[in-house]
């Protein structure tokens, strides 16, 4: 059950494909069993090899020393990452195309925080979400002239990564009027960790909530002209939610194949699990349901490479993310009814990932924004315009 691959993009696929099998999955059940953590030295060399291979950048653009692959390449490695669970496959930071065209304009933006995200020297981390944020974009935090710069008041909820990250991309009003971004060191003054709450999840990744008191922010810390803010934070949006269907894709993969390979060696009197038509039944409908997904995901990632129309493309995203996270949930449950108290086990990958997906149906838009978003574009456009 393959999609057609350039023999360039098979090759890229068994790379990163190599990695996830000999460099990440055999470290989960430790990851797990230690809340996360890995040992400093196996942090270096899961990270160290995420840089040989270039996964940084992915999507940097080849004239800033990026790989700059194309959306269905992207997806070809985001598929095989998704195969690990706890997280491990965010060892490494993104260099993401919409930096360049944002930061473009300022070589210190450049220099002080894209270049070392693409040769894995910093970390970055997304302080967008609100306490008040829901079913429509929330954003309270105030960004308030200085005579040198902004001074920056409010509070961020589930900054991911957070505890990981060097500097955070931190959305706020302006007294200019509408959303900017700005790029904020970690350890500025006025920053402080109100909350940090453990998840379902066992991640050495975080969601710190962080109060910012009067930060102070030069000039040429603000990303983009007036009002630009939250138009980078779709284009971080659409990305987010192609590689999120994209990690679903290998994370159903996975689970699948382990729970067949079980059912076909588990003896129940005298037969084998995997002749029961009820498993047969589960089975089936995760195969068919994955295929189904796939093949929205990388159609979504070809539009991309060919230049559909972006509001289109707006349309697709949600599409993906809403199918292949709601999917790989079903899955999950199907699998681990398939182990049967065995799938219940924190040692058993199909358990981590029924914990792990349930998050996918929320974060960067949960299921029931995409379905607005989807309907909005389809009274607005209607289906030739999807």
């Amino acid at each position: 059950m393959q999609i057609e691959l350039k023999p360039e993009s098979l090759a890229w696929q068994q790379a990163v494909r190599n990695y996830v099998d000999n460099t990440l999955i055999p470290r989960e059940v430790a990851a797990e069993m230690n809340g996360g953590e890995l040992p400093a030295e196996a942090m270096l060399e899961i990270h160290d090899r995420a840089l040989q291979l270039g996964l940084p950048g992915m999507d940097a653009p080849s004239e800033h020393g990026g790989l700059g692959l194309g959306m269905v390449d992207q997806v070809v490695a985001w598929e095989a990452l998704g195969r690990v669970t706890n997280a491990l496959c965010w060892c490494f930071p993104e260099a993401q195309s919409w930096m360049y065209e944002a930061c473009g304009a300022s070589e210190f933006q450049l220099e002080t925080y894209i270049r070392p995200l693409l040769e894995g020297k910093r970390r970055e981390a997304y302080a967008i979400t609100e306490a008040e944020s829901g079913s429509h974009e929330v954003i309270n935090s105030r960004a308030t002239r200085t005579a040198d710069g902004y001074a920056i008041n409010g509070e961020k909820w589930f900054v991911t990564s957070g505890n990981l990250a060097d500097f955070f991309f931190v959305q706020a009003k302006t007294d200019e009027g509408g959303d900017a971004l700005f790029l904020v060191d970690k350890d500025s003054a006025g920053i402080e960790i109100v909350e940090n709450p453990l998840f379902s999840h066992t991640f050495p990744s975080h969601h710190p909530t962080y109060r910012f008191t009067d930060v102070q922010v030069p000039d040429r810390n603000r990303i983009g002209g007036p009002g630009s803010g939250m138009d980078y934070s779709r284009s971080w949006f659409r990305h987010e939610r192609m590689t999120i269907a994209a990690r679903m894709l290998g994370a159903a993969s996975r689970m699948i194949e382990e729970a067949t390979e079980w059912a076909r060696q588990r003896q129940i009197l005298d037969e084998k699990l995997i002749d029961k038509q009820a498993i047969q039944f589960m089975l089936a409908d995760s195969v068919t349901e994955l295929w189904a997904a796939r093949l929205m995901v990388y159609e979504a990632a070809r539009a991309h490479d060919e230049g559909a129309d972006l509001k289109s493309l707006h349309a697709r995203c949600s599409m993906v993310k809403l199918y292949s996270t709601e999917m790989a949930n079903r899955v999950a449950d199907r699998c681990l009814q398939i182990w049967g108290g065995r799938g219940y086990r924190r040692d058993n990958a199909v358990e981590r990932f029924y914990r792990e997906v349930r998050v996918d149906r929320i974060w960067e838009g949960s299921s029931e924004i995409q379905r607005m978003i989807i309907a909005g574009a389809l009274a607005k456009r209607g289906l030739d315009g999807m």
